[in-house]
């Protein structure tokens, strides 16, 4: 097939790409809402509920070279079918669980679905239907689905209220059958692209070389400091708003704005992409999330100080999303950076997988004060690597080539 140009195509399948991640996504955080119940009802220690999040992340990781082969010989959206169907019976085990060994396994069966279904995959589909307007439409997406923590917290405290966090669970299973899987099976076009022409592409992209090892290490560094902070604060920030003296209603409330604001920052980087590049959104991503801890640490609690950590953290982790997926493209060009994010992406899950039992064990254990003074030297720590990397940036054909 040839690849489609069709406007109303593209748009069609965005908009099925956008819900479609809200929900997995969404529905996979449930953990950051009803983490503290899942914890009293199986009798495990909060830090080990939240190991089910790591689990995810690394199931992920080591998932992703496994489905290159898959992606490539049929198509990104069968696979998505198929990790569709497969997420399901992991929210139903997870219902299920009487213990830490059906816990986690229902984590390994998510982390596994996750890996067909989520990010990578979106974006795999988008190439096979854009070509090289893939970019753009991926920028638009991650505009939407930053809302997915917006949308998702406030209905698994709803849902878990109603009919407890099992029911939740198997109302998200439900989710996935008769939302998720009709969007993608009808929603979604089948391979725009030849298998022989996207084998030719991989094999491009594997053939061509890393340059700048030392660069590379850099950005590596950057990236999985932040990757840390935001995956991490990410799956306990509910539990930390706590910590500062929220009631659960005022936490999940003051929580749900985070993803409207990490989605206005992204809207801000999307509209001014062409005006700056990576390095300089993360540069001024990472100055405004240290600023944002400051003010929670000191300010006693009080309910203006964590609205503007909220305000400020989320406007730098939201423009930072953009810039771990745009950062790259400053040093490398096209083949290049195939073969840098696929080197990039197994660490930094891995990263993100450790970072969640890490902090709410920080936490739990020695108060918020010390997982925002661990979370603040890592986030100063990426800034710093930024700066440093901002002097080696390509100059000239080089740049141009980028």
């Amino acid at each position: 097939m040839q690849v489609l140009k069709s406007g109303k195509t593209l748009f069609r399948v965005l908009i099925v790409l956008a819900i479609g991640q809200i929900i997995g996504w969404g529905t996979i955080g449930l953990l950051t809402v009803v983490g503290g119940q899942v914890a009293a009802d199986l009798h495990m220690d909060l830090s080990a509920v939240f190991a089910g999040n790591s689990i995810f992340y690394v199931l992920m990781g080591l998932c992703a070279p496994i489905l290159a082969k898959p992606f490539t010989r049929f198509g990104a959206r069968r696979v998505m079918i198929a990790g569709t169907i497969i997420g399901a019976p992991g929210f139903v085990l997870l219902a299920l669980a009487s213990g830490p060994t059906q816990f986690f396994a229902a984590w390994v069966i998510l982390g596994a679905a996750g890996s067909a279904t989520l990010a990578t995959a979106a974006y795999i589909l988008l190439n096979e239907v854009a070509g090289r307007g893939a970019r753009r439409g991926i920028g638009a997406m991650m505009l939407v689905t930053g809302l997915a923590s917006s949308i998702f917290w406030p209905t698994t405290s709803f849902l878990s209220h109603a009919v407890g966090w099992r029911g939740t669970c198997i109302v998200y299973a439900a989710m996935l059958l008769l939302v998720s899987l009709p969007l993608i099976y009808f929603g979604l076009p089948r391979r725009a692209q030849p298998a022989q022409e996207t084998v030719s592409a991989a094999q491009a992209a594997s053939a061509s070389p890393i340059v700048r090892k030392s660069t590379f290490l850099l950005i590596l560094s950057a990236l999985a400091l932040n990757a840390f902070v935001a995956f991490g604060l990410g799956a306990v920030f509910i539990e930390l708003l706590k910590a500062e003296g929220l009631s659960p209603t005022q936490a999940v409330t003051f929580g749900s704005m985070l993803g409207v604001i990490q989605v206005s920052a992204r809207g801000l980087d999307f509209l001014g992409g062409g005006r700056w590049d990576g390095i300089t959104t993360g540069i001024f991503a990472g100055a405004a999330i240290p600023v944002g801890m400051l003010l929670l640490m000191f300010g006693g609690g009080s309910h203006w100080m964590i609205a503007a950590f909220i305000l400020l953290y989320g406007m730098g982790s939201g423009a930072f999303a953009v810039a771990r997926a745009t950062i790259p493209l400053v040093f490398y060009d096209q083949a290049e950076f195939a073969k840098a994010t696929s080197r990039l992406a197994l660490p930094l899950n891995l990263i993100s997988g450790a970072a969640p039992p890490v902090l709410v064990g920080l936490l739990t254990n020695f108060g918020s004060s010390a997982l925002l003074g661990v979370a603040m030297a890592c986030s100063c720590g990426a800034l710093l690597i930024l700066l440093w990397l901002r002097g080696r940036r390509p100059t000239g054909g080089a740049m141009a080539a980028n």
